[in-house]
């Protein structure tokens, strides 16, 4: 309460200055403590709306938890995380099972710190995109309807111009984005679109750095060949189906495909078996009464559902959380999923292709990582593997074992623009399956140093 007093102290004194309502927007989003939270986190977090389009009231979500004290928030980066589906949570997937720094306990009503959390590293920010995904919103009912890359893309690049209006300790700070799966998409979409906006200005607002992407849909062709091959080398399909699939699926429409293509993955799921695709060689969850879809192509996808998703569905459910996180909830959709199916089912555009955008971006200079999971089939690294052959880009330092406390812990090539890495044992969500790895991964690419050898 005493911070509340000098706060409004300071905005009675100074408010012909104008200063004050921004920072009254700031200390409106503050969180003093999450339900079952642990006793003294050590660092500040807030959460609350960003509205990026007034003619329709679309608001965007959003969590930021910062540095800890002990590790001087105002020196550290800013790193936005964007997870994909296209329709899942940040909050429910990025923070809250990946790289925050508060995880959600099997009672699915308390927390706990996260020893590998990237705040340690950077401060994050975790959006909820597009509206209708996570605690996002919009007025106009349609705007879930006629949802798609373009209008994302755009309504981020609002929010974080927003946003930083609203947090403006973080303007020229370096600023990375990064995010996994269809984030594949988002991630890259948004990081042209800031290259292409701060062109021309001396000294931007959003000093943007480079991107980081992690089992990323990337390019349709490639998708498909290298998923369709991962399966085969990999036991899970027979080899006539996997003729079928090549024949049948590559060069297909995503939306529209064959009916004989759309057989072919009927007969390759049934070969499968119960399995988690996500990560094959992870027992599944036991609770499997709603099984949630994260996969690249809406008939294509395999269910996955790990207990941290139940774990997630239960908490941000709860009112008392919804009211600790400054939720909106009499504009929200019940309950709370971890993934939204209108934003999934009614994607109306999503381009074959991003990799034209590595390309401009790589030739601009801007920092490039990729990384991959290796026992993830449904992007896996065969897949990332030919998408990024498809750039041409000369090689620096070749293929080579990366090490973690004397073990490999996976393998790394370093291309002109590009650097490539592998985390050995970890599936579609790397920071989930080897947090450790994942963590030492992103000190290196904020460092922008080769992931170490020996």
């Amino acid at each position: 309460m005493g911070n509340s007093l000098l706060f409004f102290a300071f905005c009675f004194s100074f408010v012909l200055f104008g200063t004050c309502n921004s920072l009254s927007d700031q200390e409106k989003d503050k969180i003093e403590q999450l339900p079952g939270q642990p006793s003294n986190v050590g660092f500040s977090q807030y959460s609350g709306y960003v509205t990026v389009n007034q003619q329709s009231g679309r608001a965007l979500f959003y969590w930021l938890t910062e540095s800890p004290s002990n590790r001087d928030p105002k020196s550290r980066p800013l790193l936005l995380w964007l997870n994909g589906g296209p329709g899942c949570s940040s909050i429910a997937y990025g923070a809250a099972e990946e790289i925050g720094p508060l995880h959600i306990n099997s009672d699915g009503k308390t927390l706990f710190i996260n020893p590998y959390s990237w705040n340690k590293l950077a401060n994050l920010l975790f959006l909820e995109s597009p509206a209708g995904v996570g605690y996002s919103y919009s007025n106009i009912t349609s705007d879930l309807y006629t949802v798609g890359d373009a209008r994302t893309a755009e309504d981020s690049y609002v929010f974080l111009v927003n946003w930083f209006e609203r947090f403006p300790e973080y303007k020229y700070r370096d600023f990375y984005i990064a995010g996994e799966s269809y984030a594949g998409h988002y991630v890259p979409q948004l990081s042209q679109l800031i290259y292409e906006r701060n062109k021309g200005v001396k000294n931007p607002v959003i000093n943007f750095k480079g991107f980081l992407v992690g089992n990323a849909v990337t390019d349709d062709y490639n998708d498909y060949v290298g998923t369709f091959e991962y399966w085969w080398a990999h036991g899970l399909i027979s080899d006539s189906t996997y003729k079928s699939l090549l024949k049948e699926c590559v060069g297909s429409s995503s939306e529209h495909p064959p009916i004989e293509c759309i057989r072919a993955l009927r007969t390759a799921q049934f070969e499968q078996g119960h399995i988690d695709p996500y990560s094959i060689y992870t027992k599944p969850c036991n609770y499997t009464s709603s099984l949630k879809r994260r996969g690249r192509y809406p008939w294509m996808r395999g269910a996955y559902d790990p207990c941290t998703e139940k774990y997630a569905n239960q908490y941000f459910n709860l009112p008392e959380v919804q009211e600790a996180f400054h939720a909106n909830i009499t504009k929200l959709s019940y309950p709370w999923k971890t993934c939204a199916d209108i934003a999934g089912n009614y994607w109306t555009d999503s381009p074959l292709s991003v990799l034209p955008i590595y390309k401009e971006l790589i030739a601009a200079g801007l920092r490039v990582w990729v990384f991959s999971g290796d026992t993830d089939a449904v992007v896996p690294l065969t897949a990332t593997r030919y998408s990024i052959d498809a750039l041409n880009l000369s090689t620096i330092a070749s293929w080579y074992p990366w090490y973690d406390n004397g073990k490999v812990a996976g393998w790394s090539q370093i291309y002109n623009g590009l650097t490539f890495v592998t985390v050995t044992g970890a599936g579609h969500e790397v920071p989930l399956h080897r947090p450790r790895q994942a963590f030492v991964l992103f000190r290196s690419f904020l460092e922008n140093k080769a992931m170490q050898r020996s």
